[in-house]
């Protein structure tokens, strides 16, 4: 069984919470608060709030090739 189609969670537009990995648009409910979400990414509400460091991204580099960690099966 696919484990993330138990996993509830909540919508990070809306606060719904649902089983959203196993529809579509994970971990958003719909394509509407997907694209809210996106829509204030562009018009620069939500940003990254500092500069990223070399280090950041450090702990990756140990993880075996092909994985596809943002996408659980």
């Amino acid at each position: 069984m696919n484990s993330s189609a138990e996993l509830v969670v909540t919508c990070p537009q809306c606060r719904n919470r649902g089983k959203w990995f196993s529809a579509g648009w994970g971990p958003f409910c719909s394509e509407r608060c997907k694209l809210i979400d996106l829509g204030a990414w562009f018009n620069e509400e939500q940003r990254i709030s500092r500069e990223l460091r070399p280090g950041d991204f450090g702990e990756f580099e140990d993880l075996p090739p092909g994985m596809n960690l943002d996408r659980p099966e």
